[in-house]
């Protein structure tokens, strides 16, 4: 291993190669707590080409690699399972100009979600994709992960997004194709192939995104409903009636009380409900007339408040976007990020309570998702030792409701031995087969998404 270490830091330099533990410590654990391992050491190049030296001198030496984004992953992908060279992305910040007519943009993998926005929006142009996690979250890892968020109601996850991608095999050998033509009919798609793939078929170093036009005037409503089965019928008012509509958020009335306590936000109506909806519409004159004019027709509005000002706006979010950091300050959760039809959701939110509290009678469910795309983020606290038990017990539920056990935030190693559970043993096979070819030895992000 010491000849190893030399190798790397004759290719990236001494302050990239990381051994010492306190050093490594930050990387080894991941956002959520849950995860953590010991890496034998942290690389971190600073190009496409530093990465293809580092990942064949890996190959050569017959070490596995970790591959870790911005750390904000919760299914722990990009944390080592014990002894990897844990290779960091981070400084893969290269950001070319925004081609305004293609409306596109090439990027390193490190570079974050919020230096993209904040690099394409002068130019009246946006990122489709947006998520709370926006200051720490990586185009790399967004992509690897194909991450959802806020927006897919409007805009789709990072694979719609994507139209270009240049990638280091398991070999060392480079693919690079970042042209971003608008048609491509040449054969197997690559870039497509590899979004979603969680760093199991190659390290992501740079991305080509498409741009999305940039809408200054926004308009945000809270609604309170009659649970799920209310929010539902407020959806299909708003996708009927809302040519602006660019999100559509769900939460319940335990996670308000849980981040009003966290936050100290004061209660957003006089009357307590059962669930609440976040609607956004986005548009370049101010959508506000006919946000307005949804809510007063729908018969599933029990009240509501709506902003189309900065500050309102950011208010109104807040009752939905602390969620994450109110959950994680009040102990460390199972994590588990699901999708069921949307005739399936109320079924599925009423079922969990019990579920849970089968396996773990102490346990919090605390309930949150993207309305449009049926995804709920089922957060656990003080499940205790009953971790997996509840992460068995939930993902079968879902599965009986034809659900998907990873919505948005990937299979990684904790659900890694559950994918059974949505995909076919035929299915399990070809993405075996895919790994073995691009992958022989098995040396990227072992124990990810496909179980050893």
């Amino acid at each position: 291993m010491s000849d190893l270490t030399d190798r790397l830091t004759g290719i990236v330099g001494p302050s990239h190669v990381l051994v010492d533990a306190d050093l490594k410590a930050p990387y080894e654990t991941d956002w959520t707590r849950r995860f953590t391992g010991e890496a034998c050491c942290v690389v971190r190049p600073a190009d496409t080409a530093e990465v293809a030296a580092v990942v064949r001198a890996c190959a050569d030496a017959g070490v596995a690699i970790t591959v870790q984004g911005g750390n904000t992953g919760l299914v722990g992908a990009g944390v080592p399972a014990g002894g990897e060279v844990l290779l960091s992305l981070g400084r893969l910040t290269d950001t070319e100009p925004v081609d305004t007519v293609e409306a596109q943009v090439t990027v390193g993998a490190g570079v974050t979600l919020e230096k993209l926005q904040q690099h394409a929006r002068p130019h009246g142009l946006d990122v489709g994709v947006d998520l709370a996690a926006r200051s720490a979250a990586t185009i790399g890892g967004l992509v690897a992960t194909n991450a959802g968020g806020i927006r897919v109601v409007r805009y789709g996850s990072m694979r719609e997004q994507l139209t270009g991608i240049e990638a280091v095999l398991a070999d060392g050998t480079v693919v690079s194709r970042l042209v971003g033509l608008a048609k491509d009919n040449t054969g197997y798609d690559l870039t497509q192939l590899l979004a979603g793939s969680e760093g199991t078929l190659a390290v992501i170093t740079k991305v080509r995104l498409r741009l999305v036009p940039l809408l200054p005037a926004r308009a945000v409503a809270l609604v309170a409903v009659d649970g799920v089965p209310g929010a539902l019928e407020l959806l299909a008012a708003a996708r009927a009636g809302l040519p602006s509509l660019s999100a559509a958020e769900l939460f319940l009335a335990e996670g308000l009380e849980l981040v009003r306590g966290h936050g100290r936000l004061a209660a957003p109506f006089a009357d307590e409900h059962p669930a609440y909806v976040v609607l956004e519409c986005a548009a370049r004159t101010d959508p506000t007339d006919e946000l307005l004019e949804v809510l007063g027709v729908s018969e599933a509005v029990r009240d509501a408040t709506v902003a189309s000002d900065a500050a309102g706006v950011a208010k109104l979010w807040a009752y939905r976007e602390t969620h994450t950091e109110a959950i994680s300050a009040a102990g460390v959760p199972v994590k588990l990020d699901v999708s069921v039809p949307l005739r399936e959701l109320a079924g599925l939110v009423a079922d969990l309570p019990a579920t849970v509290a089968a396996v773990a009678p102490a346990a919090r469910p605390i309930l949150f998702g993207h309305l449009g795309e049926g995804n709920l983020h089922v957060n656990v606290l003080d499940a205790g030792p009953h971790a997996e038990q509840v992460t068995d017990a939930v993902l079968h539920l879902v599965a009986r409701r034809r659900g998907s056990i990873s919505s948005e935030h990937g299979v990684g190693r904790a659900k890694a031995r559950w994918l059974s559970l949505s995909r076919s043993d035929a299915e399990v096979a070809a993405m075996r087969r895919i790994k073995a070819a691009l992958d022989p030895a098995g040396t990227l992000n072992p124990g990810v998404l496909l179980e050893d």
